[in-house]
């Protein structure tokens, strides 16, 4: 009797420990897809951040096209990512080059689900940056047509290579943990190549080729942007971790230190260089500290992330002022930020590997990560938008340009008092008339 009262209740604690059991693993699973949706919603708020700072940076007149844009990246690039581009990534690949299958994703695992939405919001970060490179004078049926092509091949083919686990670059052991190379610096060379396609705004630069000033109409909103931005930050890098983990803390501290050295480098950079410290630079040295630091966030240590930041956003600086030399036009400095920080954030990630820096071969891995990037992207974009240019123009017409590609493109005024018969608009519509000659 003993025997089986003892045989009964051992059984009863073996089966209440495989329920707990079981109980847990629901909930931590559970856990990790509260955080991963939670990091997309925050970097969908990015979404919004990108919206303000490049409006902020555009004059009034071009406002509401870029918000525009902004918008219709989400909205499209949602369908077009769900649709092909998920599958092109993260398919199976046995070719280490492009994925074969997970199109039109309708009926999987809700981990699936889950990662699909994440990755979605990255996509749409990808092709947004662009935008605002390409403000105040790009046709906007021919930015989405660009738009769905980025979406749908370019973003996803080269994220194959790196973040799908049978990818060539993955294989190798390259190091993008969220996307300074995969995300920012495909972004930036879309946006090299259309700037390099469209030139430069009307009055943007005289007759010998001198930097005209042309300013954006909202410090306000860039600075609004820049906060929101950052803030979504946090979900970007800390979210790709894909669970709720502890390391978290260490990700989201390295991302919050970058940004701020950013920031205070290109302060200092302006200080150094006797010129005027500027709202629009010292942001913009804040973001490539965070696009720096996006690819070895999880892997370096503080005072390193730190160092990779500050550079960041020197470089950010240097390479706005080498863009305006060789007379590209990026409104909001999107190349220099997300591309020339992103690469050498990918850079770092290999330089400052903990437990092994300063490895070589790390190193020349992550050389070839960052030339692969460039050379797939700028290519395959540089002919789009050619083909682009050719069959639809990817410029708008000069006058529409005059005027504002928020009434020639949306029929709409992003600030009504700005319309045809006040003296505001006729004012700065006449002084592009006056850079013109």
């Amino acid at each position: 009797m003993k025997t089986a009262r003892i045989t009964l209740t051992l059984s009863a604690l073996l089966f209440s420990s495989l329920a707990f059991a079981d109980d847990i693993t629901d909930l931590s699973a559970a856990t990790n897809m509260v955080w991963l949706v939670t990091a997309s919603a925050l970097v969908f708020l990015m979404q919004a951040g990108f919206a303000l700072l490049e409006s902020g940076m555009s004059r009034s007149k071009n406002s509401l096209n870029v918000v525009m844009k902004n918008y219709m990246d989400v909205c499209i690039g949602t369908l077009i990512f769900w649709a092909l581009g998920y599958g092109l990534m993260f398919g199976s690949n046995p070719s280490g080059l492009i994925g074969t299958d997970l199109f039109l994703i309708n009926d999987s695992d809700p981990t699936t689900y889950g990662t699909l939405l994440f990755q979605t919001m990255f996509a749409a970060t990808a092709v947004t940056i662009a935008s605002g490179a390409m403000a105040e004078r790009t046709r906007f049926d021919a930015y989405l047509v660009g738009a769905v092509i980025i979406t749908a091949a370019i973003y996803p083919i080269f994220g194959s290579w790196v973040w799908n686990a049978d990818g060539w670059l993955a294989k190798m052991g390259f190091i993008d943990f969220a996307g300074s190379t995969v995300v920012h610096s495909v972004g930036a060379w879309c946006a090299l190549a259309g700037v390099i396609i469209l030139g430069p705004r009307l009055g943007r630069f005289d007759k010998s080729g001198k930097p005209r000033e042309l300013r954006g109409h909202s410090l306000t909103l860039v600075a609004l942007g820049g906060f929101i931005l950052w803030f979504g930050w946090f979900g970007f890098n800390g979210g790709s971790t894909l669970s709720a983990s502890v390391d978290i803390g260490l990700i989201n501290l390295n991302t919050q230190l970058a940004a701020a050295a950013g920031a205070c480098a290109s302060m200092l950079l302006a200080v150094l260089m006797r010129k005027p410290i500027l709202l629009s630079d010292t942001i913009n040295g804040s973001l490539a500290g965070l696009v720096a630091i996006t690819a070895g966030c999880a892997s370096m240590l503080p005072l390193y992330a730190v160092v990779t930041g500050g550079i960041g956003g020197i470089i950010c600086m240097l390479g706005s002022h080498a863009m305006l030399k060789i007379r590209l036009d990026d409104v909001v400095g999107a190349v220099s930020v997300h591309g020339f920080a992103g690469a050498w954030g990918t850079l770092a990630a290999g330089m400052f590997f903990t437990g092994n820096m300063f490895d070589g071969k790390l190193i020349t891995v992550q050389l070839i990560g960052i030339g692969a990037c460039f050379i797939w992207t700028f290519s395959c974009a540089l002919i789009m938008y050619f083909v682009i240019d050719i069959f639809m123009g990817l410029r708008a017409p000069a006058q529409h340009e005059q005027r504002g590609l928020d009434l020639s493109e949306h029929a709409e005024i992003g600030y009504p008092e700005f319309n045809s018969g006040d003296i505001a608009y006729t004012a700065d519509r006449a002084s592009n008339m006056d850079l013109q000659r």
